[in-house]
């Protein structure tokens, strides 16, 4: 199991003749301890096209120090970094669980030996009064070697690694220090850089070790920097008045990207099972493929992709079923029926152990390919350049009438549960569509994002206690003591009244709707 913290820091280069000040007198600061030396040798692991160094990821395996081991890190902030560790294992073979954290990144690519580090650090702990680490502060002196040219052509893998033939490499030496915040504020973290400074220090041109050694070999992700692009110039634009001449395509291609982003931020922390983490990816699948059914006359994406996406939301939704259903029944039986409880939770790891599997899939990698480029280079229709201010409300607007269509054919369906499960998927699909002009049309596209999320909800509520009373149904049947038994069918009953509740909630929800006003 991989160990994980979040780490915050500051790096600083330092020429060679450079002396670390006194640390004392630092705000929060009581004590500074005797200083530690240590001899560090890491291994950094990426692919041959450098993918995880290109989006600030660092992969290493390295021995000495106080945390042996393997480390990934994956940004998760300007200074801030989440560390993830395991055991040392095989010099070349990278731990199955820190490799399938990285997969949406590496895509079927080997891992292997790109660099060396040879650090020798000298490690200061500024302590509170309690003896708590606030601050570590550590100077390193370090040797680099990129190992990319004495890789054999020849690359076999063994274990899921690379293993290569490694020539000597020419070294490149250089100081740096580092201060990493412990159990200390952010203005500790500023105090020691400010002292740092000083001192002679700079801020560091690069945000880790392998960065400064490949310096040049490393080309940001291109889909990335197209992502945080699209994002950043319709909050440009909007934000210094220049609304009307935003484009619907400009607008519509900023929320995509959002969503493509948020897939790939809760990827790793969903093969984690992080708390929300599926939940929150699906949510962004399900947004992602809305959009391109609504905004079809926007972005000419072959709808292939959306039966692609259609197969992720499932993959992620078996698992937030379970979730979901195991949180509230927990929650209601509060200790009756633990058997079937640990039944439920059973089937739920069983889940991510699918999910697991199919997020290891080529069909998945294919589909990050495929929505990369769509940010990248996106396939722009004609009505993308009509501007936003006038042509998104008619599209925010036929979506509501379409989920106002739906609720109408509740009363006349010959299978109503069906028909409110349409106008279910209509009003999230009129909240998506909403969602995305707010940035253009302010409060009158929230408001209506508003009151599509209350129909959603409210048919949400009765659609989880209809599946809620099937699990029950059949976990009854198979109760193995009575007192199961009888604890499930009252459970039931609370379900099947709750779902009824929300059934007759919809026509006063309904009626409180004031739909689209632009």
């Amino acid at each position: 199991m991989a160990v994980k913290h979040l780490e915050i820091e500051h790096k600083y280069d330092a020429a060679a003749g450079f002396l670390l000040p006194e640390l004392d007198g630092l705000p929060e600061v009581a004590a500074v301890a005797e200083p530690e030396i240590h001899e560090l040798h890491a291994s950094y692991f990426d692919t041959a096209d450098l993918r995880l160094a290109a989006h600030g990821i660092t992969l290493r395996r390295r021995r000495g120090g106080t945390d042996a081991g393997w480390h990934l890190k994956m940004p998760v902030g300007p200074d801030s970094k989440q560390e993830l560790q395991a055991p040392l294992g095989r010099p070349r073979v990278v731990p199955a669980r820190l490799a399938g954290l990285v997969a949406a990144y590496t895509r079927g690519e080997a891992l292997y030996p790109v660099a060396t580090l040879e650090t020798e650090r000298t490690v200061v702990r500024l302590l509170d009064e309690e003896g708590e680490v606030l601050a570590e502060v550590a100077d390193d002196l370090v040797t680099g070697r990129d190992l990319r040219e004495a890789v054999s052509p020849e690359v076999t893998l063994l274990d899921g690694a690379a293993e290569v033939a490694e020539e000597p490499a020419p070294e490149r030496r250089w100081r740096e220090v580092e201060v990493e915040l412990g159990a200390g504020t952010p203005e500790l973290l500023k105090a020691v850089g400010k002292r740092l400074r000083r001192a002679g220090a700079k801020r560091a041109a690069s945000s880790s070790k392998l960065g400064r050694l490949l310096d040049g070999a490393v080309v940001p992700s291109e889909p990335a920097a197209a992502r945080s692009a699209a994002r950043t110039r319709l909050v440009a634009a909007t934000s210094n008045g220049k609304g009307p001449s935003v484009t619907t395509g400009e607008t519509v291609l900023a929320y995509v990207a959002e969503q493509v982003e948020a897939i790939f931020e809760y990827d790793p922390k969903a093969r984690l099972a992080e708390d929300d983490a599926v939940h929150k990816m699906r949510v962004a699948t399900r947004r992602l493929r809305s959009t391109l059914k609504s905004y079809r006359s926007v972005l000419e994406v072959d709808r292939a992709v959306e039966d692609e996406l259609k197969w992720l939301a499932g993959a992620l939704g078996e698992v937030r079923d379970l979730e979901v259903l195991r949180m509230r029944f927990t929650e209601r039986l509060d200790g009756a029926a633990a058997g079937w409880l640990e039944d439920l939770a059973r089937q739920e790891r069983g889940a991510y152990r699918r999910l697991n599997a199919s997020l290891k899939e080529p069909r998945y990698y294919a589909l990050l390919e495929t929505l990369d480029g769509i940010v990248a280079a996106p396939p722009l229709a004609k009505a993308a350049d009509k501007k936003a201010r006038k042509d998104l409300p008619d599209l925010v607007t036929r979506s509501w009438e379409r989920m106002a269509k739906a609720y109408r054919s509740i009363a006349v369906a010959d299978d109503k549960d069906i028909a409110r499960h349409d106008t279910r998927k209509a009003a999230k699909r009129a909240r998506y569509a909403a969602e995305l002009a707010v940035p253009v049309l302010g409060a009158a596209a929230k408001q209506v994002a508003k009151d599509a999320k209350r129909i959603q909800e409210v048919l949400g509520e009765y659609q989880d206690g209809v599946i809620a009373q099937e699990h029950l149904r059949v976990a009854g049947a198979r109760a193995r003591v009575p007192s199961d038994a009888f604890a499930l069918g009252v459970l039931y009953g609370t379900e099947h009244c709750a779902a009824e509740a929300a059934r007759d909630r919809l026509d006063v929800t309904w009626s409180q709707t004031l739909g689209p006003s632009f």
